[in-house]
């Protein structure tokens, strides 16, 4: 919202300028990420300050990465990685939270950055950008509960006792599995759970790797014996990125901040269809009261 007050051009809507906010939020956003976070480590951690400058020759995760670290030293292949992730990220359709709260500010004829600020607080919510900060702490319950990781039924007892309430934050809830789009499979977890083994390897985290698709694996038939659900149920992308990022060494604190900055061009792109559209409308949900009547009560008598 700040950038609003930095923009001489914030309430010119035509297709050229929404373009170029567009273009330079992409550009702008994994800087301000690791900046901030930079600055939240000073302040609160009372670490020291190092604010890397973008350099030019790099890609958007290669500047990532090189901002983040004190040293700004990466190798190829975690560059690679972090890529596929942003990239992968991206997009999946206009019907997801935070991009449908980005379509409906639009409709209502505010400006780019008010748009934008929607959908990223949006994001925040535990249940749409913050699930793979709840698949790593889940993984952390069970790397201490499940003494062989390798053992199926031992996994298998503690997927029962999360489901039951007995592990884990007690909501009873298997994070990482499920969709409300992808039944089969979520390609995105398909893609990173090939990809990140290379890097699994090279770190000494194969085993890590092992367990959470011993997860994936499992989870549908503790559903289908505990709850007595046939419904198809898959992995979904959070169950394998949250992985990513650990092995990327990046902190916790930061990972909806990327799913943020990789969401950025999926998000532009929804606001400037939704701003072009031929017979704009304001995005404006019908609600129905169910609820039986009731007679009014005096609050002197309530």
């Amino acid at each position: 919202l700040a950038l609003h007050s930095h923009d001489g051009e914030a309430e010119n809507m035509t297709l050229e300028n929404e373009l170029f906010k567009s273009f330079r939020m992409v550009a702008r956003t994994p800087t301000i990420v690791a900046h901030s976070y930079a600055a939240k480590c000073h302040y609160f951690d009372k670490d020291s300050l190092y604010l890397h400058r973008p350099r030019t020759d790099m890609s958007v995760a290669q500047n990532f990465l090189h901002s983040l670290r004190k040293d700004t030293q990466f190798d190829d292949d975690e560059a690679k990685l972090l890529d596929l992730c942003m990239i992968l990220h991206a997009e999946h359709g206009g019907g997801n939270n935070s991009t449908f709260a980005c379509r409906v500010l639009t409709s209502s004829g505010t400006d780019f950055y008010s748009s934008i600020a929607a959908a990223v607080g949006a994001l925040k919510g535990f249940r749409h950008g913050g699930a793979n900060i709840k698949v790593v702490e889940m993984m952390k319950y069970l790397k201490r509960a499940v003494r062989d990781w390798k053992d199926d039924g031992q996994v298998k007892d503690q997927l029962v006792r999360i489901l039951r309430r007995q592990l884990g934050d007690g909501t009873g809830l298997i994070y990482g599995m499920g969709h409300a789009v992808y039944t089969l499979s979520d390609p995105r977890a398909e893609i990173l759970k090939q990809f990140s083994r290379r890097l699994a390897e090279k770190k000494g985290m194969v085993d890590e790797l092992d367990l959470i698709e011993s997860v994936e694996r499992l989870a549908p038939q503790v559903f289908q014996e505990i709850r007595g659900s046939d419904k198809p149920i898959c992995a979904n992308v959070d169950l394998y990125s949250g992985f990513v990022y650990t092995l990327l060494g990046i902190p916790t604190d930061l990972y909806t901040a990327i799913f943020a900055s990789a969401r950025m061009p999926g998000w532009c792109a929804h606001r400037i269809e939704e701003c072009c559209a031929e017979d704009p409308r304001i995005i404006r949900p019908a609600y129905k009261t169910v609820c039986r009547r009731v007679p009014y009560v005096p609050i002197s008598e309530r």
